[in-house]
């Protein structure tokens, strides 16, 4: 019988009861439950990113450690050797894609400026910018940069999307230098990693063309926030933020009065509906791991102990 962990009551109703499990709930907090020490699979919860280093190692026998966001930066620093850790991909894609598309959309659309009008009872038509054939980079080839693409695809936009890896509709990394000066949009869906904190710094920014727009829905510290500002203030380029550094962003910070910027509070996951997709997933992923099948979205392999490309 294998025991899985999961964090709350909700999600035990979703899971349900798979066949050769025994079903546990805790979250980290209060009394722990019987059978605890025999958890091979434990569930992350969505709304506590991370139990701590302490808690997740008194898991001796486990061999699972299922996350439901997208990201797993809150969890590498304790995982413990020899434990598989995979994603919620495919869970929050499509509302963070949506996201990403509504912040190009209110710079390339004027928004801010229609709501300013609306504001002071002003109308002002005029020829607008469109989507249409604006060049748009997006660095994340995964579930979210995938989404984003086919999204803006739709509205005519021309796409170039950066792997870490080239392949078939994908460029490498390695292209980036001679790629990121020639688009009009740059979104970045990309995880927290040693090579993603700080990679858009003032470099970066100052290869962008003038007037372009910086998307980011994936993790703040991939941008330098300081270097971000200074393009900002200047006027050169634009910025639409769902994520930043520091997060939450503390009242008074520059960045709120910051001009050609709008920001939403990392909405972009945890829409309506999430639980269900999230927890479908984890269903199937238990019945994997019971079944002795491979698992999906595999980040960190726990028999090979380093993160997946």
């Amino acid at each position: 019988m294998t025991v899985v962990c999961l964090p709350d009551a909700r999600a035990r109703l979703l899971v349900g009861d798979p066949a050769g499990t025994e079903i546990i709930v805790w979250d980290g907090t209060g009394p722990e439950p019987p059978g605890l020490d025999d958890t091979e699979f434990l569930v992350g919860s969505y709304v506590k990113e991370a139990l701590t280093r302490t808690q997740l190692a008194r898991f001796e026998k486990l061999k699972v450690l299922q996350v439901i966001s997208a990201g797993v930066d809150a969890w590498l620093g304790a995982l413990p050797p020899g434990v598989t850790l995979c994603n919620g991909r495919g869970v929050h894609g499509l509302s963070t894609a949506e996201i990403a598309v509504t912040l190009i959309l209110a710079h390339i659309r004027e928004l801010p400026r229609y709501l300013g009008q609306q504001a002071d009872q002003v109308w002002d038509a005029g020829e607008r910018e469109t989507v249409a054939d604006k060049r748009v980079l997006i660095l994340g080839a995964g579930d979210i940069g995938s989404k984003v693409a086919a999204c803006l695809e739709t509205l005519g936009a021309s796409i170039t999307l950066m792997g870490r890896t080239a392949r078939a509709g994908v460029i490498g990394f390695e292209a980036l230098p001679d790629v990121l000066p020639a688009h009009d949009v740059v979104v970045l869906a990309l995880p927290l990693t040693a090579a993603t904190q700080g990679l858009v710094d003032a470099g970066f920014l100052s290869a962008m063309k003038d007037h372009a727009i910086l998307v980011n829905v994936g993790r703040g510290p991939t941008v330098v926030t300081a270097a971000l500002l200074a393009e900002l203030q200047s006027g050169r380029l634009r910025a639409g933020l769902d994520v930043v550094d520091p997060e939450p962003l503390p009242a008074e910070h520059p960045l709120w009065e910051a001009p050609n910027l709008v920001i939403t509070p990392h909405v972009g996951g945890g829409a309506p509906g999430w639980d269900t997709r999230a927890y479908r997933l984890i269903t199937a992923q238990i019945e994997r791991y019971v079944a002795g099948e491979p698992l999906e979205n595999v980040v960190v392999d726990g028999n090979a102990a380093h993160p997946r490309s």
